[in-house]
């Protein structure tokens, strides 16, 4: 497959750079934070040629579970490191790079799925809030694990090591309701548009996704309410993040993965 070797050197530079942002971490090498971003960037123009090598081979949009994998998480490697220039989340490299080049692997291996040459305006308004939202929430779900772990070594006064490299405990609370706040505005616009353009959200074939959806909202809205209001942060905001982020996964790819995978 012509994608095959793009493939190949992404996932080169995926790891290549998650590896050596994991030891900043581990303070077992020094902060590169402009190499991190050059080998991440190296990966993701990789990463687009299998995209558009592949829409070119299949000649229309692909929707399938693999290529909806591997599309949404080109976004969320995209926003992560535009994030990064303005807020200290390339530590989420760690997490989020791995599982890049992981769906890569799917693409080149497992190019199957429906295909769908033309969409309106209204359904590209609702596909693309709806990845932009996804993207934004994985990574403050990466973000709040990163946050547990700090939290965690300092209840138990393990001030060096990781808890050294990263930002202080109340900057890492807020740029992860900043992440929350801006991904739940774009889940907001992807659940209206689906209302809004889609025929009918609660068909057969949707109605699990649109459910969940439903609930992730939810879930998200409480967390934020309960940290306005109640002062809801630490570990609990990090149960209700990755509560929230596991029912955004089982939406968007669950259903797929069922239908292609568990009844197929």
């Amino acid at each position: 497959m012509q994608a095959l070797p793009f493939a190949l050197l992404a996932i080169v530079f995926y790891l290549g750079a998650a590896s050596w942002q994991a030891l900043t971490l581990l303070r077992r090498a020094p902060q590169r934070p402009k190499l991190v971003r050059g080998l991440g960037t190296l990966a993701l123009a990789f990463h687009g040629l299998v995209i558009a090598v592949v829409i070119r081979e299949t000649g229309g949009l692909w929707l399938g579970l693999s290529p909806s994998l591997v599309m949404v998480s080109a976004l969320v490697t995209a926003l992560l490191m535009l994030v990064s220039l303005a807020k200290p989340v390339l530590n989420a490299a760690v997490g989020v790079f791995p599982v890049a080049a992981m769906t890569l692997v799917t693409a080149v291996a497992w190019p199957g799925g429906e295909h769908q040459g033309h969409i309106t305006p209204g359904i590209a308004l609702h596909v693309i809030s709806s990845a932009l939202a996804f993207a934004l929430l994985a990574i403050a779900a990466v973000q709040s694990m990163l946050l547990a772990w700090q939290n965690q070594a300092l209840r138990h006064h393990h001030i060096s090591g990781v808890v050294q490299t990263l930002p202080p405990l109340t900057t890492m609370e807020r740029v992860l309701f900043e992440l929350i706040w801006a991904g739940m505005i774009l889940l907001t616009l992807a659940i209206a548009s689906g209302f809004l353009f889609v025929d009918n959200l609660f068909a057969q074939h949707l109605v699990h996704k649109t459910v969940l959806s439903l609930a992730a909202w939810v879930i998200f809205a409480a967390l934020l309410i309960g940290h306005h209001w109640l002062g809801w942060r630490g570990l609990k905001a990090v149960r209700w993040t990755l509560g929230g982020g596991v029912l955004l996964l089982l939406a968007y790819f669950g259903t797929k993965f069922a239908v292609e995978v568990i009844f197929s």
